[in-house]
Order: C-alpha cells, then structure tokens, then sequence
C-alpha cells in the first residue's frame, strides 16, 4: 500500500476520530500510522492515572488535576472535557504549529471534545465515528481485552450507548468488522481530509492560476 504523501497544493488539515472504547481505534490508528507521511497525532492531556505499558508524553501528558485546572484557566486547550471522573484536553500550541507546517492533524477524541473542535475548527475538519456491528460485539471485545474490571466495563458500556447518539454529527461512520476493510476505508478518509483543505483555499489557487 503506497503511503499518503502531502501534495504542495494542500493544507493542513484535521482528522477527528471517535468512538468508544473497544471498538478498535487503537489498532486503526497503528495501521493508519504505518501508511501515511507528514501527520501529527494530537496527545491529549489528562489527570487519570497511567495503564501498564503507557508512556508520559507517548501516550498521554499525565498530570494533576491541580495542573489541569490552570492550563484551563490560561486558556491553553483547544477542547477539554470530564471523563468518568478524570479531566482530558487537547493542548493548542502544538496543533498550530501542526497546522502551520499543512500536516495531518489526527485526533483520538471522545464526542465532548469533538463538539468543540468541530465548533472552532469545522472548516478543515473531517470527522469519523467508529464503532463495532453490534453492542453485543464491543462488549465481547471490551471482556476479551481483559484490562478492565466489570465495573468499569458497564460504565464504558454505558457511555457507549450515549455516545452512539452523536453519530449523526459526524461526516462519516465507519464500522469496525474486519480491521483489514476498516484500515483500508480510514487511509482513504485520511486522504479525503486533506483534499477538503486543498478545495477551500480557493483565493491562493486563483492568485496563482491567474498569474499566468
């Protein structure tokens, strides 16, 4: 599969991803990484403690929530939002700079955040909604993956049912049955998003074409 490669016409661009949890994003965005150039993917802030394996500054930026609520008040986030009890934002320097040097944007964000990028940042925003076929399927998955207690596996169920609610706001859906298809189906939406930005600087086109 040839990579994506960022083309001197195009723009930086946003693409947003939400889903809930269990339904793959993790395992598409490896995929994602692995074929496309010139893309930075947006490490969110948050105040929950580390998973075994998970890095500071890979993963997520760990910190209190002391920490978290001045960030807030220096108005340092693009988007933030509580979570099962744990605060979660998207600093805003390094996605202008993202921005500024026309990457690809990723973001791994749940439907509270995505309100609000969509609310800034729409025009060169591309959004898409994962989820598994069924309920039944996540659950399985969430149990299968076996790093949750029961209790959080109801709460995450839970949210999962009012997350599914918003998909109607999202650009596209992309149903996560066979990771091969679904992989395949996101490099393609990663290439829609940047050809989106590419359309909607029309005056730096015109400028350029009429030159000539």
């Amino acid at each position: 599969m040839d990579k994506l490669e960022n083309s001197a016409t195009q723009q930086g661009a946003i693409l947003l991803l939400s889903g809930p949890s269990g339904c793959g994003k993790s395992s598409l965005l490896k995929n994602l990484f692995q074929n496309i150039d010139h893309y930075y993917f947006s490490i969110s802030t948050t105040t929950r403690s580390p998973r075994v394996g998970e890095e500071d500054g890979v993963d997520y930026f760990f910190v209190s929530k002391e920490e978290f609520k001045k960030q807030i008040e220096k108005k340092q986030f693009l988007e933030w939002a509580e979570v099962h009890g744990n605060y979660y934002g998207t600093s805003i320097l390094p996605i202008n700079e993202a921005l500024e040097k026309n990457k690809l944007v990723i973001f791994d964000i749940d439907v509270q955040g995505f309100e609000q990028v969509k609310d800034r940042l729409g025009d060169i925003t591309t959004s898409v909604f994962i989820t598994t076929p069924t309920l039944d399927e996540l659950e399985k998955r969430l149990v299968n993956r076996k790093t949750d207690t029961q209790q959080i596996i109801e709460k995450r169920i839970k949210n999962a049912k009012e997350e599914i609610e918003y998909i109607d706001q999202y650009d596209y859906i992309l149903i996560n049955d066979d990771l091969e298809i679904a992989s395949s189906k996101l490099l393609a939406l990663a290439s829609i998003a940047k050809l989106k930005t590419s359309l909607i600087d029309k005056e730096r086109f015109l400028h350029s074409w009429m030159k000539f």
